[in-house]
């Protein structure tokens, strides 16, 4: 039963390495720890009195002791039903007690409506924020380009406003005649070999100026910050502790950091960590109600509701936000929490919108708005891309999990802000001299998912149109591909290979680093590549039956946009196996409810082909890398393993430490704590009949004893202990005082039968979130199984490592 923990420098991209911080972390058991001190560390006053009272020699001393379970060990898991019983028990008092004064009555009314005042505040903050990031980035981003003099703090779009000449900006560095490149301010005028090395020059080091200087303010300040963060909210949200992962300083720094990460070009997207960012915000909010701040159960409905209003933001889709919290992270979902995540996302969106950070309305760079219609044969194409998305998501996935295990193996991961000076050096080298790839992710995103129109000249939409002839008959039927139109296809296909290849290595990276744009990218990239060669397939042979009987003569028969689009979210469904809530997010996006099918029929094509593959998403793939204790509610249990297969000590083991309900005395009970590190003793009738009769916690014991010996002098190391109410009434002259501590065992802890099968006991675990588990035999205590023996045996049975699963 002993903990063989080690914890590694955790080297993965979505969990920091610690930079030491594990250093000092002993060996925990079993995650049964509760904190019953007050926030000093210091027993609650009232346990003095209550010492002071005991009477006729009995010393009782918890009665009436307030034991707070709300507060938990760094590593630990919660206790799902202990937290919903507490809150129970408080939402009781406060209604028995709320006809008493005006005051109780202005209590409850404010514990009814604080739920939703505090996702009203995590929205305002969520939204604040990332605005906040999308101005930063945008600017920042073009700082490797250039600068506007007249005013530097606008970006290259905003500084050419005022020509009115914006079309210019997808190809030219210059962009308008106030915007200078780096070349310019040099006086180097003119498209030359000079002006070309400077801006290239000048990109290069600002890329890698603003990698290093992200990655040493994560390392320095909050090495927590790192990542996409949502591995770890999906595990926190499943009731695992991690304290500072959503503290202040991670949210500053990591909002500060997100917005030079992506700036530096890297092939990484701020839309996962904004995620991160929410509910760090909704973590901070919630300790200003104690009704969240002291209950870590109800805390993560506030947390449920903070991604959701992440992906609002990060997306501008507000019920795609509510269906990934429902869909990708919440572990435990209620319908209250339903509607108050649907409240923080819309006023996150409402925040975000009235801030505008892009100057054209929308919450996104990318938003685009189609109104043509899609036809039956291209739904043929369209399960082509979720092909492609299926294979590229379990490529990829596969790829960066094997080198975020190697990066974690080896020294490779010692030398984390070389790594990333390195990475960003050699991405901006490369990414330069094609314009694709050196524009950010999101403006590739924004010019692939655009329609090309008779007024568009730049390179993607370079087609030979007979303007006289449109300008008469108003036809807007396809056109040949001009050489601009070739010149994008092999730039698109190099980009695709680039970037798909590029961020594999920089998932995992010690700076903020989400996966959403960079896969959009990618399947955008795909995708626009495959609308192209459809549009002119459809031109060159228009007389085809299925071309001629659906293609309107005077209209475009196929928009590579769209395309893009598809290709977009089968790359993302891919990679990370969303489905419903990936539909809808890309649906809020393109605002066309009639291109829902298509998404549908290439999001599964990509779920099923990804899953051909490998069952697990990036996340997942991520959380299992860690050893996060997470039971995945997707994943089947189809093994015929049953309890006592499970179930600790086994043959080799020493016996069951256990305590007995009568007889010990504080000395043997204090060398048993000394003895070993278990968070959890049960507690039987006796050593020979090994009746159970309930559970113990370490630290309520320690904490009981020393109080005890500290409040009353009668209470020695020869002191009997009772956990049961037989109890001398009178203290045998001669003999010290005995300690009844029956308040702090719990005599309904939960149990199983040794042949109870481990398909209802891994439901027990994952849907009750219980964390300890005692297996009997016709009343007779035989062993324990946790929620880290239940990862451990799972691992075991699919040829794993079951070391791997490191926390408790």
């Amino acid at each position: 039963m002993e903990n063989e923990i080690l914890i590694d420098d955790l080297d993965s991209p979505t969990h920091v390495d610690r930079y030491e911080r594990f250093a000092n972390i002993q060996e925990d058991e079993d995650d049964d720890l509760i904190d019953i001190t007050d926030e000093d560390g210091s027993p609650t006053a009232k346990s003095e009195n209550n010492f002071r009272d005991s009477s006729q020699g009995l010393v009782e001393p918890l009665d009436d002791f307030h034991i707070d379970t709300g507060k938990y060990d760094d590593f630990h898991t919660i206790d799902w039903q202990k937290d919903i019983q507490k809150d129970r028990q408080r939402h009781k008092r406060i209604h028995r007690d709320k006809d008493k004064s005006l005051l109780d009555k202005l209590k409850a009314a404010h514990d009814a409506w604080s739920g939703w005042l505090v996702v009203f505040l995590v929205g305002v903050a969520a939204g604040t924020c990332a605005g906040i990031i999308d101005i930063g980035a945008l600017w920042m981003s073009d700082l490797k380009l250039g600068v506007c003099p007249q005013a530097f703090y606008l970006n290259r779009e905003q500084c050419c406003w005022a020509e009115n000449d914006t079309d210019q900006l997808k190809f030219n560095d210059r962009g308008c005649s106030k915007w200078h490149t780096w070349a310019e301010l040099f006086n180097i005028l003119g498209d030359n070999a000079g002006s070309y090395i400077v801006n290239y020059l000048f990109y290069s080091l600002w890329a890698g100026a603003l990698g290093t200087l992200a990655v040493m303010l994560v390392k320095v300040f909050a090495p927590y910050a790192c990542g996409s963060g949502i591995p770890e909210i999906k595990t926190i949200l499943s009731g695992f502790i991690i304290r500072g992962y959503l503290g202040k300083w991670t949210l500053l720094i990591k909002s500060i950091t997100m917005m030079l990460a992506v700036s530096s070009g890297l092939s990484l997207g701020k839309e996962g960590p904004l995620v991160h960012v929410a509910c760090c915000c909704g973590n901070i909010f919630s300790y200003l109600f104690p009704k969240y701040g002291k209950n870590e159960a109800k805390k993560r409905e506030v947390l449920s509701a903070a991604s959701a209003a992440g992906v609002s933001v990060a997306f501008g889709a507000p019920i795609g936000g509510v269906l990934f919290s429902l869909e990708e992270v919440s572990y435990y979902f209620p319908m209250k929490t339903l509607w108050r995540s649907f409240f923080c996302a819309l006023v996150a969106a409402f925040v975000l919108r009235t801030i505008n950070p892009f100057g054209t309305d929308h919450l996104v760079m990318f938003y685009i708005e189609f109104d043509s219609p899609w036809l039956f044969f291209e739904l043929v194409p369209f399960i082509i891309l979720g092909v492609f998305g299926g294979l590229y998501g379990a490529f990829f996935v596969k790829m960066n999990l094997r080198w975020c295990k190697f990066r974690k193996t080896t020294t490779l991961g010692k030398f984390p802000v070389l790594e990333v000076i390195i990475l960003a050096l050699v991405t901006a080298i490369i990414s330069y001299p094609n314009p694709y790839t050196r524009m950010s992710s999101s403006q590739l995103i924004k010019l692939l998912f655009q329609k090309c129109g008779p007024e568009d000249n730049f390179m993607l939409c370079n087609y030979k149109r007979n303007h006289t002839a449109m300008l008469h008959t108003g036809s807007m039927s396809g056109a040949a591909a001009g050489p601009g139109i070739y010149t994008s296809i092999w730039l698109l296909t190099l980009a695709l290979f680039f970037k798909g290849i590029v961020t594999i290595f920089t998932f995992g990276i010690k700076v903020p680093a989400g996966l959403f744009i960079p896969s959009m990218a990618i399947g955008a990239c795909a995708g626009r590549l495959l609308g192209i060669g459809m549009e002119q397939l459809v031109y060159l042979n228009s007389d085809w039956n299925v071309f001629e009987s659906l293609c309107q003569p005077a209209t475009p028969c196929v928009n590579p946009g769209l395309y893009a689009i598809i290709g977009a979210a089968a790359a993302l469904g891919g990679v990370t196996r969303m489905t419903v809530s990936l539909v809808v997010i890309m649906f809020e996006l393109t605002g066309g409810l009639q291109y829902i099918v298509p998404l549908m029929a290439a999001v599964m094509t990509a779920k099923w082909v990804g899953d051909a593959f490998g069952r697990e998403g990036i996340y997942d793939g991520h959380i299992y890398l860690n050893g996060y204790p997470y039971l995945d509610s997707k994943r089947e249990f189809v093994h015929s393993t049953i309890a006592s297969d499970v179930m600790r000590p086994r043959r080799a083991d020493p016996p069951l430490s256990v305590i007995t309900q009568e007889g010990m005395t504080v000395e043997e009970i204090e060398n048993l704590l000394g003895e070993n590190t278990y968070n959890s003793y049960p507690v039987v009738v006796s050593k020979e009949s090994q009746r159970l009769a309930g559970l113990v916690l370490r630290k309520d014991l320690n904490i009981a004893i020393s109080n005890a010996r500290k409040y009353q002098e009668d209470v020695v190391t020869q002191s009997k202990v009772y956990f049961s109410s037989h109890v001398p009434r009178y203290s045998i002259a001669g003999q010290p005082s005995p300690l009844k501590l029956t308040k702090i065992l719990d005599q309904s802890p939960f149990q199983v039968t040794d042949q109870t099968p481990m398909e209802s006991v891994v439901e027990m675990f994952r849907k009750l979130g219980i964390r300890t588990c005692l297996v009997t035999h016709n009343g007779r205590l035989l062993g324990i199984i946790t929620k880290k023996d239940v990862l451990r045996h799972w691992a075991m049975l699919k040829n794993q490592d079951p070391d791997s699963i490191m926390f408790h």
